[in-house]
């Protein structure tokens, strides 16, 4: 299931355990919550993460591997 509502499952600021399901073109990590894509740089598929959400999109996030 993808996420077709107005608003973000996520937000700015907020702390998400997420698995990094793919690679996008330009190399970050690919995670989704609740079907919403946050783009994570410096992952690898299958790397199981906690990640803080840095900007929101209409359709998209990108975010950084918390520590």
């Amino acid at each position: 299931m993808y996420y077709r509502d107005e608003s973000a499952p996520v937000q700015s600021g907020e702390r998400y355990d997420v698995k990094i399901e793919d690679i996008a073109s330009k190399g970050d990590g690919i995670a989704r919550v609740s079907g919403f894509v946050i783009f994570v740089p410096e992952t690898s598929v299958g790397d199981e993460v906690t990640v803080e959400v840095t900007k929101v999109m209409d359709k998209f996030a990108f975010g950084e591997k918390s520590q």
